[in-house]
């Protein structure tokens, strides 16, 4: 079965490091997530804090600690790992954020239909 490649954002909408929000529809669900740009490569999870289901953002795009260094829950002030999505710090330590399938085609992000 072939996954349905879906839009996210151009590659020169994140800076380095830096992040961007985005929701989709799938089967009319939407899927809110947000891509991470870490040196060089794309990571992206859903945008659902394991601790309550609370979106991480509290400005828009904005999911980066100060430094850059880790993904930031902004109501707990739970920390992740870029790159796998581990919870470091907070009252989630030990769960992850639930991540998502990109690609990169052609200077675009596309997110691949998991059939949530």
């Amino acid at each position: 079965m072939k996954a349905n490649k879906l839009f996210i954002c151009n590659v020169d909408d994140i800076e380095e490091p830096g992040s961007r929000g985005f929701s989709i529809e799938i089967d009319e669900e939407i899927i809110e997530g947000f891509v991470v740009l870490k040196d060089g490569q794309f990571f992206a999870y859903r945008n659902s804090c394991p601790h309550t289901g609370a979106p991480l953002d509290w400005v828009e795009h904005q999911f980066l600690d100060m430094d850059g260094a880790l993904i930031q829950c902004a109501v707990h002030d739970a920390r992740f790992i870029i790159d796998d999505g581990k919870c470091i710090a907070g009252p989630c330590a030990g769960d992850s954020l639930q991540k998502l399938e990109i690609i990169q085609q052609d200077k675009k992000l596309f997110m691949l239909d998991q059939k949530f």
